[in-house]
């Protein structure tokens, strides 16, 4: 009998976020109240405040899954062996995000977590640990790439690392808004700037502002 009860509070639950992300990709996250949410979802206030206590604990529920999976995804791909090149792990990181960013997709939710959590501290938090464990798998690619000789033994892991992670947010915001930009078009533009000579100019050549 404990197992059924379980089963069934675990259904109530996946109906109440399947609720709530209907709601925040049709209305915008800041737009959806809890009774938008409440109607949505066929449940009673009381029903829905017993599994989660407010919207933004309804908001890291289900990026929850959504960033659970890219964690995986990404802390699989950083370490294959042999090391994979770096565009073949932006692209490859790339059309993941492409098939999370359909009509109902979860990572057409993301840019509007990033825009609550400017203002709302516990959301700041859960958001900004997401984003350094995310960041953490590109750090560690960097650091395995020093290793393996593809990058000098002296490389700065952390400041590389970050600036790859720089790469991710953008290539989200231009397919969901400009549309104009795909995984290919990214892997290219790596190989580009990689291979260019903008790399190869010294710091004392540079143009001082």
């Amino acid at each position: 009998m404990p197992r059924v009860s379980e089963e069934h509070l675990e259904r109530r639950r996946q109906q109440i976020l399947d609720a709530a992300r209907a709601c925040f990709i049709r209305k915008g996250v800041h737009e959806t109240s809890m009774q938008d949410i409440f109607t949505e979802s066929g449940l009673s206030a009381g029903a829905v405040y017993r599994y989660f206590k407010s919207k933004n604990e309804i908001i890291e529920a289900i990026t929850c899954a959504v960033i659970g999976d890219l964690h995986l995804f990404l802390g699989d791909l950083v370490n294959r062996d042999p090391v994979l090149p770096l565009d073949e792990v932006v692209v490859r990181m790339a059309r993941t995000m492409v098939a999370m960013s359909g009509p109902d997709g979860t990572v057409r939710l993301a840019p509007q977590a990033w825009a609550l959590a400017m203002y709302e501290p516990d959301l700041r938090g859960y958001v900004r640990d997401n984003i350094t464990n995310l960041r953490a798998h590109l750090i560690t690619y960097v650091r395995r790439c020093a290793e393996a000789g593809l990058l000098p033994p002296d490389t700065d892991a952390e400041a590389a690392g970050r600036t790859l992670f720089g790469i991710l947010p953008g290539f989200l915001l231009q397919l969901l808004i400009t549309e104009d930009v795909d995984p290919e078009q990214l892997r290219l533009g790596v190989r580009t700037v990689i291979n260019s000579g903008l790399l190869a100019q010294r710091d004392d050549t540079v143009p001082q502002a």
